[in-house]
């Protein structure tokens, strides 16, 4: 019923939304001659900001159409390699003759970032994306809106999750680097244990887990603690609504993006509206430069997607409320999961300092559990003064996280070529 009436409240504001566009462009005509007055340039503020809060934001573009490789501008292309109805696999493909001029003339490593499925867009990771560039073969999971997919494509859970990370693994070849970003980090290490155990030739050569809920009991959130004080029948009860029409998932049950939104703008709501009543200040100065980039941040901030009602609620039932993976009782598809079985895949935890989302100690779990893992073969940092964003993008994450992940890929790549080479 909920989401019937967010979509009525939208159509319902549609007539506001028009008017409030009219009068953007009437204020800002460059025919009007009062356009850079103060009162010119309050009503285009206001106008502007209401159309902008009242609109519906649809999935981004990545704008990722070039990277500079050793001071050379490398052209980017986004191609679709694999994909199923829940997701496409996406490599950027760097211009080969491009990267011949600036010095690079084979293939660099394979890396599969995996984003996270919890709300936003697989684009809020474009700076990651953007980094990686520099120096890999990137390739990213880029998860469709539950929305859309109709009734006929059946479930996607939390082991369908698992078994899409495996099986983009394996399209990218013999031994590839994978990166979870925040949510994905407890499927990935499942998936990465089952095919050690299997000696899958396409299980990861390292494996870096940042900012992830591997074990959501050590230190514990403000989100974790409402996972864990609810019962689960709430989040059935609460969380959970069917996509309406014409969406070709119409009929589907889905946790809406809407909602995740809603919950995450709530955690800092003070913050949310301090920059939009900024933003109507830089407007009203006229200061187009600090409000693009206000733009910027909001057009990738709200928009959102749905998750499927078994994808959702598996989540929280294994991650957030029994704590499956970290206590040994993870099965899947009939299979306990087993981390202690993996020997041959490096290990990197990130966290940031001042994560509110996933605690310090939540990723660093994930030692513990690869037991079976040589100590050279470990490594964990801990990021100060950063938040939970801040771990995968910013200047923090480009200047200082970033660089030591390279590093880590390349310490692994180089015992590789010993190992070939003494083969």
């Amino acid at each position: 019923m909920l989401y019937a009436l967010y979509e009525a409240g939208y159509y319902a504001s549609t007539p506001l939304r028009m008017a409030a566009r009219l009068t953007r462009e009437f204020w800002n005509s460059p025919l009007n001659p009062a356009a850079e007055s103060d009162l010119g340039r309050r009503m285009y503020a206001g106008a502007d900001l209401f159309a902008n809060l009242t609109r519906r934001y649809g999935k981004p573009d990545w704008h990722v159409d070039s990277v500079q490789v050793n001071g050379q501008a490398v052209r980017v292309r986004p191609t679709e390699v694999w994909s199923s109805p829940w997701a496409k696999l996406v490599h950027f493909s760097r211009d080969m003759s491009d990267m011949r001029k600036a010095g690079r003339r084979e293939l660099e490593p394979a890396v599969l970032i995996v984003a996270p499925l919890s709300g936003h867009y697989a684009t809020l990771l474009r700076g990651t994306v953007q980094a990686f560039l520099q120096d890999h073969e990137v390739f990213i999971t880029d998860w469709s809106n539950a929305r859309d997919v109709p009734l006929s494509e059946g479930r996607f859970d939390f082991h369908d999750y698992v078994d899409h990370v495996r099986r983009m693994l394996q399209v990218l070849g013999p031994r590839p680097h994978v990166v979870a970003v925040c949510q994905p980090g407890p499927a990935v290490l499942a998936a990465a244990s089952l095919m050690s155990e299997d000696g899958d030739e396409s299980r990861p050569a390292t494996m870096t887990i940042m900012g992830s809920p591997i074990d959501a009991r050590m230190s514990p959130t403000v989100t974790n603690k409402l996972a864990e004080e609810r019962p689960f029948a709430w989040f059935e009860s609460n969380m959970i609504y069917s996509v309406p029409g014409p969406y070709p998932g119409v009929g589907r049950r889905v946790y809406p993006g809407f909602v995740q939104l809603a919950s995450f703008m709530s955690m800092n709501l003070d913050k949310h509206q301090d920059a939009h009543l900024r933003y109507l200040q830089h407007m009203m100065a006229g200061d187009g430069d600090s409000a693009d980039k206000h733009l910027e941040f909001y057009d990738e901030y709200l928009s959102v997607l749905d998750l499927t009602e078994e994808f959702y609620l598996q989540t929280v039932d294994v991650v957030f409320q029994r704590y499956l993976l970290p206590k040994g009782e993870l099965v899947h598809r009939g299979r306990l999961v087993r981390p202690d079985l993996i020997t041959d895949i490096g290990l990197l935890t990130v966290e940031g300092e001042n994560d509110d989302i996933s605690g310090i100690g939540q990723t660093q779990a994930a030692h513990g559990l690869c037991s079976g893992l040589p100590d050279e073969l470990k490594e964990d940092y801990v990021q100060p003064h950063v938040g939970h964003y801040g771990v995968f993008n910013g200047r923090r994450f480009r200047e200082e996280i970033y660089p030591r992940v390279r590093a880590f890929i390349r310490k692994a790549e180089a015992g590789f070529d010993q190992g070939r080479a003494a083969a």
